[in-house]
């Protein structure tokens, strides 16, 4: 077991100490927040040991969950680098760019592992249809939320289709060519709502809608691609794949044939990948206790997270 400590004890950093404390491949140690109170409050109801000094923390673990605001993560980040300590930070990896390369660059220099908490790569749906997913040229993807005042001290875009934007690029194998956007600040000081278009030098397009004040939640993804699409419901955890192939010769009464304007037949064949029910903030954060102790590669690198804030920064710049 890894000795775990945690910083950021808000509402997510409360869950990551639950999970902590629960799963097998970590000694939970315990936790330090900014706010005594806060910090002495959870101690209290929970049993975690609450460091009032960060440092104290840092000294006792082997790996460092920083679940703080991101205003704080590069300050967090370059002290566990600092004590060559491994650690797993929230996305967005930071607030700028240029702080997320340095982070990145002293990584490399120490050899120090890190991984970003871009969720959805655990999503059960997501992991169930990504192996159907191969070049896809066209991809619309959904992400709409009700109003909630925690995230707000960020655009829409580094709150939330940040997610989307690390599912895109891990999925399309090709460079970003032109991004197109607009948003709007509705009820924060930055935009509540955002539509993004982005192409790719292979020519795939994916048009992209996010917003935090919505009536009704949305997650979904759909991947259009040569002879197939698929669905990716990232709420409700289901996903479906439609592909199609050449009609046999003598199909069935409950085979679906279509006929195009050529006269070419089809065959439409309806699938629906299996879906094993998990916990994505405990999967992730077990991976990476895999690959600290098996030495092996991060699910979601720096690199990964890197990218994925470029992008989201230039959809930003693009907005305002």
């Amino acid at each position: 077991m890894l000795n775990a400590g945690l910083v950021g004890a808000g509402h997510l950093g409360k869950i990551h100490l639950k999970l902590l404390n629960q799963s097998e491949k970590y000694n939970l140690v315990g936790f330090h927040d900014k706010d005594v109170a806060n910090g002495k409050k959870i101690e209290a109801e929970f049993g975690y040991k609450y460091f009032e000094n960060f440092e104290d923390l840092l000294a006792e673990i082997e790996m460092l969950d920083i679940v703080t605001p991101t205003v704080y993560h590069y300050d967090y980040a370059m002290k566990a680098i600092e004590h060559r300590i491994p650690f797993f930070i929230e996305k967005p990896v930071t607030q700028n760019l240029k702080e997320a390369e340095e982070i990145l660059f002293k990584c490399r220099e120490y050899n120090i592992k890190a991984q970003v908490g871009h969720v959805e790569r655990y999503n059960p749906a997501f992991i169930g249809s990504k192996d159907y997913i191969k070049d896809p040229m066209f991809i619309e993807i959904h992400r709409l939320a009700e109003f909630n005042p925690r995230g707000t001290d960020v655009s829409v875009v580094l709150d939330l289709m940040i997610h989307d934007l690390d599912i895109l690029l891990s999925l399309v194998k090709s460079k970003v060519k032109v991004i197109h956007a607009s948003g709007v600040s509705v009820v924060s000081k930055s935009p509540d709502i955002c539509n993004a278009r982005i192409e790719f030098e292979n020519g795939c397009v994916a048009n992209l809608t996010t917003s935090r004040i919505s009536m009704k939640a949305m997650r979904k993804s759909r991947f259009f691609q040569k002879d197939a699409y698929i669905s990716v419901d990232f709420l409700e955890k289901k996903s479906e794949v439609i592909r199609m192939k050449e009609a046999p010769e003598n199909p069935s009464d409950f085979d679906m044939i279509i006929e195009n304007a050529e006269g070419e037949k089809n065959q439409i064949l309806f699938e629906y990948p299996p879906i094993t029910p998990n916990n994505a903030i405990l999967d992730e954060l077990e991976s990476f206790a895999d690959s600290i102790t098996e030495n092996k590669n991060v699910e979601v690198s720096l690199e990964d997270g890197t990218e994925a804030l470029k992008v989201a920064l230039e959809i930003v710049k693009m907005i305002s």
